[in-house]
């Protein structure tokens, strides 16, 4: 049995009363009563702070490694630091911008500089090539030859720089090596001409390199859900096309941090151009920056001359990969 109206409505105007008064007319809204932070207080300060304070081993240790070095190296290319400065024959002198201006107008420098650069890229594309297509054809075998292509290659990624250039030079020696004898090139010497020895080095480079980016994009790849996979393929698409329309847009980030891994990587190749074609090749043909940086500062003695070297090394890493990275964010990608 219900109350009557009369009784009801002056119950509820009662209940409005005791809490403050009445409902706004224009409907019911609904406050917070808990007190929000203030800006700039202590919490809030805490909270802004707290992913430096996780951070600051990491930074510690970077800074040890990478920033003093790399401030000793600036320091040094604008000095005049040879071997009679380390022996202390000389007094050291503040050359300012000299040892660039010298190494800007050094015609070598600028033979050398395009060899690299056009060296890096042959690398790095193929090595994304080689390490994109085993990663694709990862996905299609069976799990005992997926398995031994894991092993072989990660066997490769373990060998050290100089024990694969060793090995690399013994394939193809010209009187002992098995590669010319299996292609009847009779004692045909790699390392002699210049384009050869550079194609030598960059299969050993492409051999020790293509792992990172097999695996990686491998990783990538299963992360796919397969039923995009699948949807491609019923539309018959070909392996070309699902992985030009469907793999690359979707793996792009990591695409973009094997690029940048590879250019880094293959733009400061030391170990496998100095071992294969003995320090650079017959009258220097085979220098890139990192082997002609080494030669200026130690068997010159011309530290100074290296260490700009290095900072015109440094520079164009940093430019290249802050380009790539604005062009990307351009395009609307999120990385």
């Amino acid at each position: 049995m219900t109350a009557p109206t009369g009784v009801g409505a002056a119950d509820r105007s009662r209940v409005r009363a005791a809490r403050g008064g009445s409902r706004p007319r224009g409907g019911s809204r609904k406050f917070s009563t808990a007190p929000r932070p203030r800006r700039g207080s202590g919490a809030g300060r805490r909270k802004s702070w707290t992913p430096w304070l996780y951070l600051a081993p990491a930074l510690v240790v970077l800074g040890g490694l990478l920033v003093y070095p790399i401030y000793q190296l600036g320091l040094i290319s604008f000095l005049q630091y040879t071997q009679a400065q380390v022996s202390g024959g000389e007094p050291t002198t503040f050359e300012g911008f000299g040892n660039y201006s010298e190494l800007f107008s050094d015609s070598q420098f600028w033979q050398v500089l395009l060899a690299t650069v056009v060296f890096a890229a042959a690398c790095v594309v193929s090595t994304l090539a080689v390490g994109c297509a085993l990663a694709v054809l990862l996905t299609r075998v069976r799990a005992v030859p997926r398995l031994a292509l894991m092993l072989a290659a990660l066997g490769a990624w373990a060998t050290p720089a100089i024990t694969g250039s060793t090995v690399w030079l013994l394939l193809f020696d010209p009187d002992f090596g098995p590669v010319n004898r299996v292609l009847g090139l009779g004692d045909h010497s790699w390392t002699y001409g210049r384009f050869s020895a550079f194609l030598l080095v960059l299969l050993e480079v492409v051999w020790c390199s293509f792992p990172f980016v097999m695996v990686t994009v491998y990783a990538g790849i299963r992360a796919v859900p397969a039923e995009v996979l699948e949807a491609a393929e019923l539309d018959g698409a070909s392996q070309w096309r699902v992985w030009r329309s469907v793999l690359a847009p979707m793996l792009r980030p990591i695409l973009v941090v094997v690029t940048i891994q590879s250019v880094i990587w293959d733009f400061k190749v030391f170990t496998q151009i100095y071992v294969m074609t003995n320090g650079g090749g017959i009258a220097g043909q085979n220098l890139v920056l990192n082997v002609y940086a080494y030669q200026k500062a130690f068997a010159s003695s011309q530290y100074s001359l290296g260490s700009a070297i290095g900072v015109v090394m440094l520079l164009i890493l940093l430019a290249v990969t802050l380009v790539y990275l604005r062009l990307l964010r351009r395009q609307g990608e999120e990385l």
